[in-house]
């Protein structure tokens, strides 16, 4: 099986001459995470033979990986890498730097070396500075073991992968063996594309109707009035969201519709209730209410809204809860709460769901408090390690069946060379692609069913994915049939 790295790392190539080295590196590594000190010969000699060079090569490779750790960018070293006090101090750089570190050790036969050596056109090796090398090599691969790496492994597939896939191999292969059912819902974060206004309507249909093949249970728009930062600029085309859902119901015949989330602070909150009402009654039955707390500031200043403080916006969200169900429910009864007054519920058509869903955005505590007495689901961030945490404190503060959520942005590829290709198209231009790989969580399609495989172990029962290109849709179709169990 290939074994995943986590990004970033720091890679130490460890073995004589002749063994394999760059070979291996190259056809594992993009180039630009390898720094070579043959490479470094040629850029301060006459070029990569150039062993009078060698010195200044070396103390520029120093140099150069002592820069590039500092950054926390994956780093592998292909050299030599036979002195031990110039191996240390790379792996003590990586722990400084909170890095992985493994070594690779290249115990290739001295017979095949040799060979090897003899059958290069260049940069061949001296006979007696082989035998020498090889001699060391003998030495040091009794030492590596004890030397404190993370691993110490053999020439293998490898691969550096965001930290959330590190283990998903072989959570990919328990859902082979013993599947597990998850929901998919996919978040539009963003309206721009090429068409802009004009064909604003024709693209978000043909969006949604994709999304419908490609096995999605539900769409959910954000709920904001301009851009966020985190996406994109205040003056970017975005649409407002119930009226999005409105015109998805029309476009749509199964997808459950919903915000992600809607802040509490945006509307009066019976009109809330009314819109979700309405949109249910429109849709078949296929509304799901998203609310939360409000956190965007500059939002609020901007459309002349007040910014309550965080005390008072919990409490607007503690009793929205308890109105919504009030609301959708038969009668008029008045509602009284800590800050919101109702004296008349009247809300007709009623929903056409006996119970239309409310589904709090939000992973703190106090959140999670608030969903377990009052929500049907809530929706977290984080990691697996971070998202089982929070699905146990909830599981300890209620015994009621609220559903756990999670949102993440979402980039999958067919396989490592077309997932290469989407970094390199999408990435911004002063983005290091590992970084960005990250932070969209990209994958293969085997990742992304290993890392939603582990969600739902950790007690996820819908993930909902922001796609940085909208195109993967059918991609991510391979994904969601995984779990259609």
């Amino acid at each position: 099986m290939e074994l995943k790295l986590p990004s970033p790392c720091v890679v130490i190539l460890v073995g004589p001459g002749a063994s394999g080295k760059s070979t291996w590196a190259a056809e594992r590594f993009s180039a630009e995470l390898i720094v070579s000190s043959d490479r470094l010969r040629a850029l301060v000699g006459a070029g990569e033979d150039d062993i009078a060079a060698s010195a200044d090569a070396f103390a520029l490779l120093d140099v150069v990986v002592r820069q590039r750790i500092g950054r926390r960018l994956t780093t592998v070293i292909d050299t030599l890498g036979l002195d031990k006090e110039r191996r240390l101090a790379w792996l003590g750089l990586a722990r400084a730097a909170g890095m992985p570190c493994v070594a690779v050790g290249f115990d290739t036969p001295a017979d095949e070396c040799r060979r090897r050596n003899r059958e290069r056109t260049s940069k061949r090796i001296p006979a007696d500075a082989l035998t020498s090398q090889l001699r060391s090599w003998s030495a040091v691969k009794k030492e590596l073991p004890d030397e404190g790496y993370d691993q110490l492994l053999q020439p293998t597939a490898v691969r550096v992968v965001p930290e959330a896939f590190v283990d998903a191999g072989a959570a990919a292969v328990r859902q082979v063996e013993k599947p597990s059912g998850l929901r998919f819902g996919l978040q539009l974060s963003s309206y721009t594309h090429p068409g802009g206004r004009v064909g604003m309507a024709a693209w978000v249909r043909e969006v949604a109707e994709r999304a419908e093949a490609a096995g999605f249970d539900s769409i959910y728009v954000m709920d904001h009035f301009r851009q966020i930062p985190q996406v994109g600029r205040a003056w970017d085309d975005f649409l407002e969201s119930w009226t999005t859902l409105g015109y998805l119901a029309a476009c749509t015949t199964r997808l459950r519709l919903g915000t992600l989330v809607s802040g509490i602070t945006y509307r009066n909150v019976a009109h809330l209730g009314k819109i979700a009402a309405t949109l249910d009654v429109l849709s078949g039955g296929r509304a799901v209410c998203g609310v939360g707390l409000a956190w965007f500031e500059a939002e609020h200043k901007a459309y002349g809204w007040s910014f309550p403080s965080v005390s008072e916006r919990y409490a607007m969200l503690e009793d929205a809860l308890q109105l919504l169900p009030v609301l959708w429910g038969p009668g008029n009864k008045p509602f009284h709460g800590k800050v919101l007054d109702v004296p008349d519920t009247t809300c007709y058509p009623r929903p056409l769901q006996e119970h239309l869903p409310v589904l709090v955005g939000g992973s703190g505590q106090r959140t999670l408090r608030l969903a377990g007495r009052y929500a049907d689901a809530v929706n977290v961030f984080g990691d697996v390690v971070a998202v089982r945490k929070r699905v146990d404190y909830l599981r300890e503060v209620t015994s009621r069946p609220v559903e756990a959520t999670h949102l993440s942005t979402t980039l999958v590829g067919k396989n490592h060379e077309d997932l290469e290709l989407l970094i390199r198209k999408l990435r911004p231009r002063n983005a290091n692609p590992a970084k960005y790989a990250a932070a969209v969580n990209a994958g293969t399609v085997d990742d992304q069913i290993g890392r939603f495989r582990e969600l739902s172990e950790a007690g996820v029962a819908e993930v909902m994915i922001s796609l940085p290109d909208l195109e993967t849709l059918d991609t991510v179709a391979e994904v969601i049939s995984a779990f259609r169990v």
